[in-house]
């Protein structure tokens, strides 16, 4: 008889086996590797290289028009980019984590304390430190739909709740938002003005809101695209900032500035705020060279005004040719506008893009029969309305 068979003999093993199965029933079930919420989470998707998908279809770099994402087809300042360059020299540092330089501008530009200034890696990061800093398990975000995704997405992400009022007329409706707001809601999100639909509410409209709903409440008007506005009703948000403390204020450097690819945008709350905010961001969350950039391009008034310009000529010019086209449009206080056409929406980006033509189906925001169409140029315009000409008026 082996070893093994007088230490593991028939009866040793099969009580080696009951103890296996007693130590199985005690043990706890594997955890998920992440909660439902992240789960059931559709990331954000990326668009393919435009460079790469201009190879592919046979299109030189340049003669690709790229209108999808509502970046300003000026670029950014000669002033950013000499600053953004001499900053690269010193790419081995750190950056300012407390972004001293371009705070101190931009309090001097906006005439608040730099106490009452955060700086976000596009105003994208300070959407999620808001959510990530205010919201409880038990407790909700309120804005509109179709709006800025990135609302839902991050308070998702979160694990919270988001209470979804449909547009009116492509447009918040702030009274029936108010009534969305409860005892549950930490969060209020507006787009003003609105992505995808380019509509804004007004300053009456704002201050009405923010006295009938509950002082608990966080109120974020998020104006990225606040350089290009026209309206003169569009409200006065920073003055409201002294009267409302829950009020907060998102701007960003991606859209009139042209610095998209950087990723800076900055919001304007009370100190109390910021504090909070403060204890969840990142110490380096903006990097240095995206610092020296905006503050270059704070102090180039007249990149800022070419910009205003090219949008306000460039509305005018794609309203005008939509009309002759006989296509339904939304008026727009940004640098985009969306236009109903015949069909589906999604065939016509792809038939689009063959030609090199980059616009945004607005399918994704429930809009099939819509699409989305960044201001350019004069002749870029006259592009896109010269590719509308030739699709067919009747419904397929």
């Amino acid at each position: 008889m082996t070893s093994y068979d007088q230490d593991y003999g028939q009866p040793a093993i099969r009580e080696l086996g009951r103890r296996a199965l007693s130590d199985a029933a005690r043990t706890p079930p594997r955890l998920p590797l992440v909660g439902p919420h992240l789960e059931s989470l559709k990331a954000y998707p990326p668009g393919r290289p435009w460079r790469e998908l201009a190879s592919e279809l046979g299109i030189a770099p340049e003669d690709m028009l790229l209108l999808a994402a509502n970046e300003n087809v000026l670029g950014p300042s000669k002033k950013a980019i000499e600053a953004a360059g001499s900053a690269l020299l010193e790419a081995q540092l750190y950056p300012d984590g407390g972004g001293t330089l371009l705070k101190r501008a931009l309090s001097e530009r906006l005439s608040v304390p730099t106490s009452h200034l955060v700086l976000g890696n596009g105003s994208n990061e300070i959407i999620e430190l808001l959510v990530r800093s205010f919201v409880g398990p038990e407790e909700t975000v309120v804005t509109g739909w179709p709006s800025f995704v990135v609302y839902r997405l991050a308070t998702q992400a979160q694990g919270r709740q988001a209470v979804v009022d449909p547009l009116r007329e492509h447009r918040y409706d702030l009274r029936q938002l108010a009534g969305l707001v409860d005892h549950r809601t930490k969060l209020v999100f507006i787009a003003n003005p609105n992505n995808p639909t380019g509509t804004h509410v007004g300053h009456l409209e704002v201050e009405r809101f923010l006295q009938e709903i509950s002082d608990s409440a966080i109120v974020v008007l998020d104006e990225a695209y606040y350089e290009y506005v026209t309206a003169e009703d569009f409200p006065r948000s920073l003055e409201l900032l002294s009267r409302f403390p829950r009020l907060v204020v998102l701007r960003t450097f991606s859209k009139a500035y042209g610095l998209a690819g950087l990723r800076i945008g900055y919001g304007i709350m009370s100190p109390e705020l910021v504090s909070y905010i403060d204890r969840v961001r990142q110490p380096y969350n903006v990097s240095s060279v995206a610092q020296a950039a905006a503050l270059a391009a704070l102090s180039d008034d007249a990149h800022i005004e070419r910009s205003r310009v090219l949008a306000q000529q460039g509305l005018l010019e794609l309203a005008e040719g939509a009309k002759k086209l006989g296509l339904e449009f939304i008026p727009s206080q940004a640098n985009f506008i969306v236009l109903k056409v015949p069909g589906d929406a999604d065939a016509l980006q792809d038939q689009l893009k063959e030609r090199g033509l980059l616009v945004r189906s607005m399918r994704g925001y429930g809009m099939p029969e819509h699409i989305r169409v960044t201001v350019g140029t004069s002749a870029m315009n006259q592009k896109v309305l010269a590719a509308l000409a030739e699709q067919p008026r009747g419904r397929p």
